[in-house]
């Protein structure tokens, strides 16, 4: 916990880091700060939202500064934004640890297509956590007869969909009591599972995992099937029809899928393109659906690749 404390606080400027020191935080309960100009500073801290400092009114409350963003993006690049400019086109940066760094401000338009990001005006700070044993109790669910099913995760957002992915991935590779260990492709677009840092994860994934950092999901499947031979492929947030094609085209090559998108319920994933034809198809054979009435990565339901219910509130 306390290289995370680290990793966070050393993005932040220094008047926020003072804050948030300030407070005590149980940086186990933290999941997002939110920085926006001319606005108080927000935490979601224990799934609820909570403006710094904790104790003072609602005139005291901390307002972020232009300076403040300037100060924790130079951070955040290393000062040079510059450099990082093929991912702020895509709104977020990731960092050492796997934090997500999402931005906004002013959209520059090229033939199009989204060039870059100006005048920064908004930060979103997305902690990752890493809990070993959250999956514990869901794998007896998604193996048959010592296999891995074709899984999808459906989650909304801040509901732990990536943390339970990670930890899956890890016992998958690694192995235990329910199966043996198997080879494992990651793609990991946005350096949320591995978190890597100079092409190094740092987050346990497994001793049999092989990670494509910072590669598009689509092309990332294939690369894996023809160099590594994997027997399972995890991606996190599809969502293009490429991606979705690539998965399938993955699955028919032999390699067992589990992959996560955002979405309320089975109902509301079955209605997205591409992907309900695959739900359609009964192409997966579980499906997790995740919700935050109680807990982040509470377990609400598992269905089968019909739609019946194997179980209901892990």
């Amino acid at each position: 916990m306390e290289r995370k404390q680290q990793q966070i606080f050393g993005i932040l400027a220094k008047s926020v880091r003072q804050l948030l020191e300030q407070e005590g935080l149980d940086m186990g309960q933290l999941q997002e700060i939110r920085m926006r100009i001319g606005k108080p500073l927000l935490l979601i801290y224990q799934n609820e939202e909570r403006f710094l400092p904790f104790t003072k009114g609602k005139h005291q409350r901390h307002i972020v500064t232009r300076e403040e963003i300037r100060e924790t993006l130079d951070y955040v690049s290393h000062y040079s934004l510059y450099a990082y400019e093929r991912d702020i086109r895509q709104g977020f940066l990731t960092v050492e640890g796997g934090h997500r760094i999402g931005v906004m401000g002013k959209v520059i338009m090229e033939q199009n297509t989204i060039k870059n990001l100006q005048y920064i005006s908004s930060v979103n700070v997305r902690v990752s956590h890493e809990i070993r044993g959250c999956a514990d109790h869901i794998l007896p669910y998604i193996t048959k007869e010592g296999e891995i099913c074709h899984t999808l995760i459906i989650s909304p957002p801040r509901c732990g969909k990536t943390t339970l992915l990670r930890d899956l991935i890890r016992q998958i590779s690694d192995g235990n009591m329910e199966i043996p260990g198997h080879s494992v492709g990651v793609v990991d677009e946005r350096s949320e599972l591995g978190g890597c840092y100079h092409g190094v994860a740092q987050n346990d994934l497994g001793i049999r995992t092989d990670i494509l950092d910072g590669c598009p999901k689509a092309e990332g499947m294939l690369l894996l099937i023809r160099s590594m031979a994997p027997q399972v492929i995890a991606v996190d947030e599809i969502g293009a029809k490429e991606d979705i094609h690539a998965l399938e085209y993955a699955m028919q090559c032999g390699c067992r899928m589990i992959a996560t998108v955002h979405g309320k319920d089975m109902k509301e994933a079955a209605e997205k393109p591409v992907l309900g034809e695959l739900i359609q198809k009964r192409r997966f054979q579980r499906y997790i659906v995740l919700g935050n009435r109680q807990r982040p990565g509470e377990i609400r339901a598992v269905y089968d690749e019909r739609g019946s219910v194997l179980c209901c509130g892990l």
